[in-house]
Protein backbone atom coordinates (compact mmCIF):
# COMPACT_ATOMS: atom_id res chain seq x y z
CA UNK A 1 0.00 0.00 0.00
CA UNK A 2 2.80 2.28 1.05
CA UNK A 3 4.88 1.92 -2.30
CA UNK A 4 1.86 2.68 -4.32
CA UNK A 5 1.15 6.05 -2.23
CA UNK A 6 4.51 7.00 -3.48
CA UNK A 7 3.50 6.45 -7.05
CA UNK A 8 0.22 8.54 -6.21
CA UNK A 9 2.50 11.27 -4.69
CA UNK A 10 5.26 11.20 -7.50
CA UNK A 11 2.72 11.49 -9.99
CA UNK A 12 0.99 14.62 -8.23
CA UNK A 13 4.59 15.98 -7.96
CA UNK A 14 4.53 15.21 -11.89
CA UNK A 15 1.64 16.93 -12.36
CA UNK A 16 2.47 20.42 -10.38
CA UNK A 17 6.00 20.18 -12.09
CA UNK A 18 4.06 20.50 -15.37
CA UNK A 19 1.67 22.86 -14.33
CA UNK A 20 4.37 25.40 -13.19
CA UNK A 21 5.85 24.89 -16.49
CA UNK A 22 3.21 26.41 -18.34
CA UNK A 23 2.71 29.69 -15.55
CA UNK A 24 3.03 32.66 -17.79
CA UNK A 25 3.72 36.48 -16.35
CA UNK A 26 2.79 36.90 -12.59
CA UNK A 27 3.28 39.02 -9.67
CA UNK A 28 2.84 39.74 -6.29
CA UNK A 29 0.84 41.86 -4.64
CA UNK A 30 -2.73 43.21 -4.52
CA UNK A 31 -4.29 45.50 -6.42
CA UNK A 32 -6.46 48.80 -5.37
CA UNK A 33 -8.36 51.53 -6.67
CA UNK A 34 -7.11 55.06 -4.43
CA UNK A 35 -8.45 58.56 -5.08
CA UNK A 36 -6.82 61.57 -5.60
CA UNK A 37 -9.69 63.07 -3.89
CA UNK A 38 -11.35 60.02 -1.57
CA UNK A 39 -14.04 62.21 0.28
CA UNK A 40 -15.17 63.22 -3.14
CA UNK A 41 -14.16 59.83 -4.99
CA UNK A 42 -12.85 62.35 -7.81
CA UNK A 43 -9.59 61.35 -9.48
CA UNK A 44 -9.46 57.57 -9.72
CA UNK A 45 -6.39 55.56 -10.09
CA UNK A 46 -5.12 52.01 -9.70
CA UNK A 47 -1.91 50.62 -7.74
CA UNK A 48 -0.10 47.47 -7.15
CA UNK A 49 0.98 46.87 -3.37
CA UNK A 50 3.28 44.20 -2.71
CA UNK A 51 6.28 43.05 -0.93
CA UNK A 52 9.78 41.94 -2.26
CA UNK A 53 12.98 41.27 -0.16
CA UNK A 54 11.29 42.39 2.97
CA UNK A 55 10.31 46.13 1.49
CA UNK A 56 6.91 47.05 0.70
CA UNK A 57 6.40 48.68 -2.61
CA UNK A 58 3.42 50.36 -4.23
CA UNK A 59 3.40 51.48 -7.80
CA UNK A 60 0.81 53.12 -9.78
CA UNK A 61 -1.05 51.06 -12.31
CA UNK A 62 -2.37 52.64 -15.74
CA UNK A 63 -5.99 51.84 -16.38
CA UNK A 64 -5.66 50.19 -19.76
CA UNK A 65 -2.94 47.83 -17.60
CA UNK A 66 -5.60 46.67 -14.79
CA UNK A 67 -6.67 43.58 -16.16
CA UNK A 68 -3.29 42.35 -16.93
CA UNK A 69 -2.21 43.05 -14.01
CA UNK A 70 -4.96 41.37 -12.14
CA UNK A 71 -4.56 37.96 -14.65
CA UNK A 72 -0.75 37.90 -13.34
CA UNK A 73 -1.70 38.09 -9.83
CA UNK A 74 -4.18 35.29 -10.28
CA UNK A 75 -1.45 33.76 -11.89
CA UNK A 76 1.24 34.12 -8.82
CA UNK A 77 -1.22 33.20 -6.42
CA UNK A 78 -1.80 30.06 -8.53
CA UNK A 79 2.07 29.41 -8.46
CA UNK A 80 2.28 29.64 -4.78
CA UNK A 81 -0.50 27.34 -4.07
CA UNK A 82 1.19 25.31 -6.34
CA UNK A 83 4.54 25.40 -4.66
CA UNK A 84 2.73 25.31 -1.46
CA UNK A 85 1.16 21.42 -2.25
CA UNK A 86 4.32 20.13 -3.81
CA UNK A 87 6.14 20.77 -0.54
CA UNK A 88 3.13 18.78 1.45
CA UNK A 89 3.52 16.14 -0.85
CA UNK A 90 7.46 16.21 -0.62
CA UNK A 91 7.13 15.98 3.30
CA UNK A 92 4.31 13.06 3.25
CA UNK A 93 6.56 11.37 0.36
CA UNK A 94 9.42 11.27 2.56
CA UNK A 95 7.74 10.28 5.46
CA UNK A 96 6.27 7.54 3.93
CA UNK A 97 9.89 6.58 2.20
CA UNK A 98 11.18 6.38 5.66
CA UNK A 99 8.85 3.79 6.58
CA UNK A 100 9.65 1.39 4.08
CA UNK A 101 12.22 -0.99 4.18
CA UNK A 102 15.50 -0.70 2.66
CA UNK A 103 15.74 -3.06 -0.37
CA UNK A 104 18.36 -4.77 1.16
CA UNK A 105 16.86 -5.96 4.05
CA UNK A 106 15.89 -9.19 4.40
CA UNK A 107 12.56 -8.68 6.56
CA UNK A 108 13.64 -7.98 9.79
Amino acid sequence: MSKQKLQQIQQEIQNIKEELMAIGEMRPGSLTLQYKEPKEKRGPYYQISYTQRMRSRTQYVRSDRVEEIRHQIDVYRRFKKLIERWIELAIEHSQLKMKLPEHGESGK
